[in-house]
């Protein structure tokens, strides 16, 4: 346990990844591993995809990370009697000593990512040790905290990034080597991604991993709410306490490059006649008599030019929306950011369509943010809202702006692939 206190006096010492004892379902108390996992909380779409993990297997970790009750009181409370009654019943159960795990994702398209799951000690911003580049939403901060409370546990690993100097020395080198060894589990989900864990505990091992981490900094590629959690939950607790530190993955993306979506908007009281309507003379609009994929692949070509967006309602049809008039933009978008925060097509989006053009209020009630493009599109022709589908950004420019201190609009970019939730957790009394 990291017992160093939090003065902003302290030097800074880098990413430290601490060993921990793995809480983990018994594989013989359960269906399948693959059936009590789940996306990360708020990856789950409500309620089908709720309760369809919930129906997937009694024991999935759905149960816990997003509990059904009629208040949040009696869900967290029923959240925290589940995780007792499933350790007193050894569902899951914890592993014989502290390491940190190895954890790798295979899909069928060739992505392997690997990467190392630990307790972080949770930094301050002023250390610049670990970079968000979304803002956060205070209810979902509070929302996440009340639950960790009432658990005392880390259900899921936040997903971080950093840049190694894309060798087969060091943590790459041990974790290739790991990865040669029979896994500690080993799982394929529905979704057709291969999962495999391992321990590390080897003391020299150990060792290799924290004094390469010694010299990074992170980027939170999944997980802004969580880690602001971590920061309200260790401000609470007087240190030493073990919420100094908090569950995460981190992944080398110099050798293990994530995949970056973008994550698109559904505006519920805006039909799309009415949106399209709107942009005449201020954005170049075409329709676009094309399925899904084409329009998707016409929007990446226009995102290369200029900003650009696809819109689609139920009309069924799709409209490529980009070039927008350079005089709106100025009178629209905040000057005190840099270049690369201005052009970017969700600042575009929020600044000048959202606010000005539209006049939406960025709340649920009037906008969802979802992951999968088909899911989004179907729910806009179904419901007669505006889909607003998003071309991803770069990953160098997410990192850029976050070691510029930076912040992107919120839900500007899905990284993946995320790690599985149920697979490891991190008991606070371990």
């Amino acid at each position: 346990m990291n017992t160093a206190g939090h003065s902003k006096a302290t030097a800074p010492r880098g990413l430290e990844l601490t060993p921990f004892r793995g809480l983990r379902y018994d594989p013989d108390r359960v269906g399948s591993l693959a059936a009590v996992t789940s996306p990360p909380y708020d990856v789950v779409v409500r309620p089908d995809g709720l309760h369809h993990l919930q129906s997937a297997d009694p024991h999935n970790i759905v149960r816990l990370i997003l509990p059904e009750a009629a208040t949040p009181e009696e869900r967290n409370a029923q959240a925290a009697e589940t995780l007792r009654r499933w350790r007193a019943e050894g569902v899951l159960t914890a592993d014989p000593e502290p390491g940190l795990y190895v954890y790798e994702q295979r899909d069928g398209d060739g992505l392997v990512q690997r990467g190392v799951i630990g307790a972080l000690r949770v930094s301050e911003p002023d250390e610049r040790l670990v970079l968000p580049h979304e803002d956060v939403m205070p209810h979902i901060v509070a929302d996440r905290a009340d639950l960790m409370r009432a658990t005392s546990a880390n259900l899921e690993p936040l997903l971080l990034t950093y840049r190694g100097d894309d060798t087969a020395a060091g943590t790459a080198g041990l974790i290739e080597r790991t990865a040669g060894r029979r896994p500690l589990l080993a799982t394929t989900t529905e979704d057709g991604v291969h999962h495999r864990l391992w321990p590390v505990t080897d003391p020299a091992d150990l060792a290799v991993i924290r004094q390469e981490l010694s010299a990074h900094q992170a980027l939170i590629a999944d997980g802004h709410h969580r880690w602001a959690t971590y920061r309200r939950l260790r401000a609470e607790h007087p240190s030493p306490s073990p919420w100094d530190h908090g569950l995460v993955l981190l992944v080398d993306t110099a050798r293990y490059p994530l995949r970056v979506r973008a994550i698109h908007r559904l505006l519920h009281g805006l039909p799309v006649a009415e949106a399209l309507k709107a942009l005449g003379g201020i954005f170049r609009v075409r329709r676009l008599d094309l399925p899904l994929p084409q329009a998707m692949d016409a929007l990446a070509e226009a995102a290369q030019e200029s900003n650009a967006f696809l819109l689609t309602g139920d009309d069924g049809v799709f409209h490529l929306v980009d070039r927008p008039d350079p005089a709106l933009l100025d009178r629209t978008v905040p000057a005190d950011r840099p270049e690369a925060w201005r052009t970017l097509d969700a600042t575009v989006l929020h600044a000048t369509l959202l606010d000005h053009v539209w006049r939406v209020p960025d709340d649920p009630a009037h906008i969802a943010y979802i992951h999968d493009t088909a899911a989004t599109v179907d729910k806009a022709r179904r419901d007669g809202g505006t889909a607003v589908l998003m071309h991803p950004v770069h990953e160098d420019v997410v990192r850029e702006l976050a070691q510029q201190g930076v912040t992107m609009p919120r839900k500007s970019t899905s990284f993946g692939p995320k790690p599985a939730s149920g697979l490891v957790l991190r008991a606070l009394d371990l």
